[in-house]
Order: structure tokens, then C-alpha cells, then sequence
């Protein structure tokens, strides 16, 4: 596409046009990525007097042994506390944290109750489907005091960079709620990842490329250029390694870039070095030939 004619003359000024339009578009997607991940979601909150509010945070979430880690902090409300707008617990509570395993977490009177760890299992995913693998989990709670059941709510907010959490719950029974949510991948992770798997094509097929041309062109050992290839080659391998969240060898991302950028590198030096050696050999005999007898 030709630029018209009025811009053509001021090239300086389209090249900052178009890096001030990206570093907007940035900004944009930034801003919107923090204005909706890391917020806080009142999940199924009682409309009784007396209730325990469950703040959770999900702060680590490890596809690889498939543990999401939560931290729970309970909140007493109404007759629970001992005054208004008071962290502090008037009598015991007791909170039951139910996912594969049980968790029993206990509000002393008297005392803010701490942040508590509780693991929750991921299910319906597969991390070797990076960037694209989603999971699931899903926490029951309940609360009870020594006359019986107390009504429970989830604040829920998620504080993993890597990760994105839709959460979902629902109260069951009486002093019980559920908690449930979908997890996948940051859209800053997505934006890597593709720029990755573009990348790793772009330097396989440059490197093809150039050794395309040395062929052709009946060069020798270039060493330049071979040192250029050998660079790449394992370049590669730093840059996949430093894929965000470590996918595991195997993901979807080696089978789609990684693997067939790496062959296509090994295969062009390769070819590239046997050629040039053919074409370095055969220079020397003809040198050799031309050099005069002794004696002449």
C-alpha cells in the first residue's frame, strides 16, 4: 500500500504516528487487563444478621501438580464480632473447608483470625495444552459455634499474575457455600505465547532463508553466517525455557513452533556446512591444479 503523497515526504512523522498508535493500543490493553483481573467478587453473602465472611485469595496456582493454594481469612459479622466494623471474633467459630481433602480452620474470641492455607485440586485440563489449558476446582465451606450452624459468605479475589479465575458460588444448607470457578491462562501470558511461536518461525525461516542464498551463490564456509545459525539454534532453546508459567516439554507450543524451528535451524546448517565444505575442497584442487610445476 502506497502512503500518499503529503506523508511520503515526512517519513519521520509516520513512523511516530505508528509507534505512538501501538504504545496507545499497549496501554489499552493493559489498562483493561488490570481493570479486570485481581478484582474482588462477592460471592453468595447471607442476608442474615450473624455470618462469617470468608475472604479467599488465590495466590498460586501450580498446573504441574495440580494444587490451586487459597488463602482463607475469616470475617465475623453482626453478633460475631465484638463490636462494629471489628475483625475480632466474640465466641468460637469452627469452618470446615471440604475440596478432595478436608481443612479445618478455627476463629479464636478475642483475636483477628489469621490467613489460613487451604489446597483445592485442579480438574479438566491438561497443562500440556499450554497456552490454551483452562481447569477447574471447587471448595464447599461451612461454619458452626457451639449452638449450631453459622451462615457463611466468599469474598473472593485473585491474586496470581499468570492466571485468570472466573469464580462461581452458590449457597447450600443452612451455614454452607460453595465454591467454584474456572482457570485459565492471563491474557498477558496468551500475548507471549503468540509472539513466541511467531518468532521462533521467523528465525527459522531467516535462517533458511540465508542459507538458501549461500547455496546458491556457490559460497564457501562463512563463518559469519555459520556462527549466525549456530546462535540461533540455541537461542531457541533460551527462549522456550523462558516461556511464562514453564510449560512442560511437549506442550502445544513445541509441536506448533519449537520442534520445527529447531529442525528447520539444524537442517540449514547442516546443509549449509556440507556445501561450503564441497565448495572449499573443490576451490583448493583448483588451486592446486593451477600452482606451477617446480623447476619451470
Amino acid at each position: 500500500m502506497r502512503l500518499p503523497a503529503r506523508l511520503r515526504g515526512n517519513r519521520f512523522a509516520v513512523v511516530l504516528l505508528i509507534l505512538a498508535v501501538l504504545c496507545s493500543a499497549g496501554i489499552a490493553l493493559y489498562l483493561n487487563e488490570r481493570n479486570t483481573r485481581q478484582q474482588t467478587h462477592e460471592l453468595a453473602l447471607p442476608t442474615a444478621g450473624d455470618w462469617v465472611e470468608l475472604d479467599v485469595t488465590s495466590q498460586d496456582i501450580d498446573p504441574g501438580t495440580g494444587q490451586l493454594t487459597l488463602y482463607v481469612s475469616p470475617v465475623p459479622h453482626g453478633g460475631l464480632a465484638q463490636g462494629p466494623e471489628s475483625s475480632v471474633f466474640s465466641r468460637q467459630i469452627d469452618i470446615t473447608v471440604r475440596s478432595t481433602t478436608r481443612t479445618d480452620l478455627r476463629a479464636t474470641p478475642g483475636e483477628e483470625a489469621p490467613p489460613q492455607p487451604v489446597q483445592a485440586n485442579l480438574y479438566d485440563g491438561t497443562e500440556s495444552d499450554y497456552p490454551f489449558d483452562r481447569y477447574h476446582f471447587s471448595l464447599a465451606f461451612s461454619a458452626s459455634d457451639g449452638t449450631g450452624a453459622v451462615p457463611v459468605g466468599v469474598v473472593f479475589v485473585d491474586a496470581d499474575p499468570f492466571f485468570f479465575v472466573r469464580p462461581t458460588s452458590t449457597p447450600f444448607g443452612a451455614g454452607a457455600a460453595e465454591l467454584a470457578g474456572r482457570v485459565s491462562r492471563a491474557r498477558s501470558t496468551f500475548i507471549l505465547a503468540w509472539f513466541m511461536i511467531a518468532a521462533m518461525w521467523a528465525l527459522a525461516l531467516a535462517v533458511m532463508a540465508g542459507a538458501e542464498v549461500l547455496y546458491r551463490g556457490g559460497q564457501g564456509l562463512v563463518w559469519p553466517s555459520l556462527g549466525w545459525m549456530a546462535a540461533t539454534l540455541f537461542a531457541l532453546i533460551g527462549m522456550r525455557n523462558a516461556a511464562p508459567g514453564s510449560p512442560p516439554i511437549g506442550s502445544l507450543i513445541d509441536y506448533v513452533a519449537f520442534f520445527w524451528a529447531e529442525g528447520i535451524i539444524a537442517a540449514s546448517l547442516t546443509v549449509t556446512v556440507v556445501a561450503g565444505t564441497r565448495v572449499e575442497h573443490r576451490k583448493r584442487a583448483e588451486a592446486g591444479s593451477t600452482e606451477p610445476a617446480p623447476g619451470t
